[in-house]
């Protein structure tokens, strides 16, 4: 019991204190790659703690370690019944499916938002391929909209998106610009990060490390983006593009560069920061990454 105490009492720690400092650290802007991994150890880690937890709550007569991955067989721990009592099949279920529902469910509603998206990339690329036209000089799909506007579908087979309005107000260096934005989501595979911070959140809605982890995953993804653009185009550049294209909504399932928090990363643009040195990076993505060993190694003490 005091086992289970301890775990929920971090799994709280996780979920609920953790997330709001970690929002509003400042190293997360210049190092977004590292916030990104921060968060979505974050994730890990709290599902891992809530499943051991819930298993440590049943009687110790009912654990059922050795099935479960022979995890606890390892650590040391006894998973039989007392001498002379057979272990109640009733309790040894419970030990396996109390804590198999709580890494069932994101992941449920991952497959769900998988699907969704799909279907919802599907559609786009239905109607990009009755509507959309070669973008001359750009390796991109042009559709006939007012409004300026830049997005990619990530996946198989990928397209990058822009708007006639885009078109017509957006120079030779700022269009470019934003197609080297776009790139990097495609490159990066970033719809797939999207699409786990969107099942975390509805698996466990209401829950602050849910709401954070989704707003900073998608901002700190833009800005992954942003900085791969830098490599090659000036800032004035991307700045003055993400300004143009910032009215336009992308659709469902893809991912454009007027996207989350314009303003934040329109100032990081224009008024950049050192990156925080190799030792911090290293340090926090160690810290990180040891975060979901912890409540593992909780349950396997003595």
């Amino acid at each position: 019991m005091i086992t289970a105490v301890v775990l929920a009492g971090y799994a709280a720690l996780i979920g609920a204190a953790v997330p709001p400092l970690l929002a509003r650290a400042r190293w997360a802007h210049r190092a977004p790659t590292a916030a990104v991994f921060a968060w979505q150890g974050l994730m890990a880690t709290f599902v891992i703690t809530v499943a051991l937890s819930v298993h440590h709550l049943v009687p110790n007569e009912h654990h059922v370690h050795e099935r479960l991955f022979g995890l606890l067989s390892i650590c040391g721990l006894d998973a039989s019944a007392p001498a002379g009592r057979a272990p109640s099949a009733i309790g040894d279920a419970l030990g396996i499916a109390a804590p198999a529902v709580v890494g069932l469910l994101p992941a449920g509603w991952l497959i769900r938002c998988v699907w969704r998206a799909r279907r919802a990339r599907g559609r786009q690329l239905d109607m990009l391929a009755l509507v959309g036209e070669p973008a001359h000089g750009y390796d991109a799909t042009v559709v006939d909209y007012d409004v300026p506007a830049v997005y990619c579908l990530s996946g198989r087979p990928s397209r990058v998106v822009v708007t006639r309005g885009a078109l017509d107000v957006l120079s030779e260096e700022e269009m470019r610009a934003v197609l080297e934005h776009e790139r990097a989501h495609i490159v990066g595979r970033h719809h797939l990060l999207h699409v786990l911070a969107e099942a975390f959140s509805r698996a466990f809605p209401g829950l602050p490390l849910a709401r954070h982890a989704k707003e900073q995953t998608y901002l700190m993804l833009e800005m992954i983006a942003d900085d791969r653009a830098l490599r090659f185009h000036s800032r004035e550049a991307l700045a003055t593009a993400m300004c143009e294209v910032a009215a336009g909504r992308a659709p469902e399932a893809a991912l454009g560069v007027g996207g989350s928090g314009v303003l934040i990363r329109l100032r990081r643009v224009l008024t950049p920061h050192a990156r925080p040195h190799r030792a911090t990076r290293l340090a926090i993505l160690f810290a990180a990454s040891m975060a979901p060993l912890l409540p593992l190694l909780v349950a396997c003490g003595p």
